[in-house]
């Protein structure tokens, strides 16, 4: 079959891979039929991620159709058209059962990191019955494309928010995850959705779509005082940093009220300060980390109830044998690409 690798100069290779097999009774073997390109994958690629291992097949965003299951599967069956966990959680540890599936002692976001991922014709799945979720058969592949990885990251981070109904929740960063994370605050209840980004292009995004009630552009506004403006000099009751630029973390916390959540969804290039004594009063509560991807049902039973909706998000779309063009573009952010269908 072919594989998309990466290599540790930063370089990536479509090569001739063997096909996988189930060694494990928990597993299962999938036709990938569409995948996406996640900014984790560009991460990988650029050293960023150091638990990643070089060599290892890319790409944990992406649905397809099961061919083989291991004998302990039996939520599922061979011929289901599933949507793919970006982690692979055994749903029995200590951290599983407390809803932390990112840190499960037995999996974690692996796919693609260290666990051959999805950008292959075929992809192993290490724990099937959690990892899989069987796709409605209402709904396509493309739009059950996002649930498993950039849609579970918007839910997660406004779930993190504890939101209430007269909130007001602001979002840095209006790329994808943003997006989602937007739409799910409003989705929660959230009273006003405050979009800030330098992109007016993705700015124009979530209002065109409904995901936010104002847009902020940092390099034309002073985002601090535009935002006391619409919150009676308060500031954000939530903010949800999804940006992960070099001073997108200073702005959040700057930008939340007193006694505020700070729900930190970003990946950074490099290290971030915590100035305490500069926040010291603020009381402020930070939520950082991997996205708990335990909610993939409940993402495609909103998705069929149009209560959430992903389909803007596609922008370009590509065969899998041009997936190296399309990383390009994804890098790029060439002609206003927000996401990639790549179909195999």
């Amino acid at each position: 079959m072919k594989a998309l690798i990466w290599h540790t100069n930063g370089q990536t290779e479509l090569i001739n891979k063997e096909e996988p097999k189930i060694t494990y009774p928990h597993e299962a073997i999938i036709k990938v039929t569409m995948s996406s390109i996640c900014t984790s994958d560009i991460h990988i690629i650029k050293g960023y991620v150091p638990r990643a291992v070089p060599e290892t097949v890319l790409g944990h965003e992406f649905v397809g159709e099961i061919t083989e299951l291991g004998s302990a599967v039996t939520n599922l069956k061979i011929g289901d058209r599933v949507a793919v966990n970006c982690e692979t959680f055994c749903g029995e540890c200590f951290f599983c059962r407390r809803g932390y599936v990112n840190n499960c002692i037995n999996g974690g976001w692996e796919l693609g990191c260290k666990i051959d991922g999805g950008h292959a014709q075929y992809c192993k799945i290490p724990y099937a019955s959690t990892g899989l979720t069987k796709i409605p058969d209402e709904l396509s592949y493309e739009k059950a494309l996002f649930t498993g990885d950039i849609l579970s990251s918007g839910y997660w981070s406004a779930e993190l928010c504890e939101i209430q109904p007269d909130y007001t929740v602001a979002v840095i960063g209006a790329g994808p995850v943003g997006l989602c994370a937007m739409q799910s605050a409003k989705l929660l209840g959230a009273k006003q959705i405050i979009a800030i980004d330098i992109n007016e292009f993705r700015l124009n995004t979530a209002i065109k779509n409904n995901l936010a009630d104002v847009v902020i552009n940092p390099e034309k506004n002073d985002i601090e005082q535009y935002i006391k403006s619409l919150t009676e000099g308060r500031g954000a009751d939530a903010v949800i940093e999804a940006a992960g630029g070099t001073d997108t973390f200073q702005t959040a916390w700057k930008i939340a009220r007193s006694n505020a959540i700070v729900a930190v969804p970003a990946m950074y290039e490099s290290p971030q300060i915590l100035p305490l004594p500069d926040m010291y009063g603020k009381n402020l509560t930070f939520k950082t980390g991997g996205v708990d991807a335990n909610k993939c049902k409940k993402l495609l039973d909103l998705i069929l109830a149009n209560k959430l909706n992903t389909d803007f998000l596609i922008t370009h779309k590509f065969s899998f044998k041009n997936i190296r063009d399309a990383y390009s573009m994804f890098e790029q952010k060439s002609d206003n690409c927000l996401k990639i269908a790549i179909s195999y």
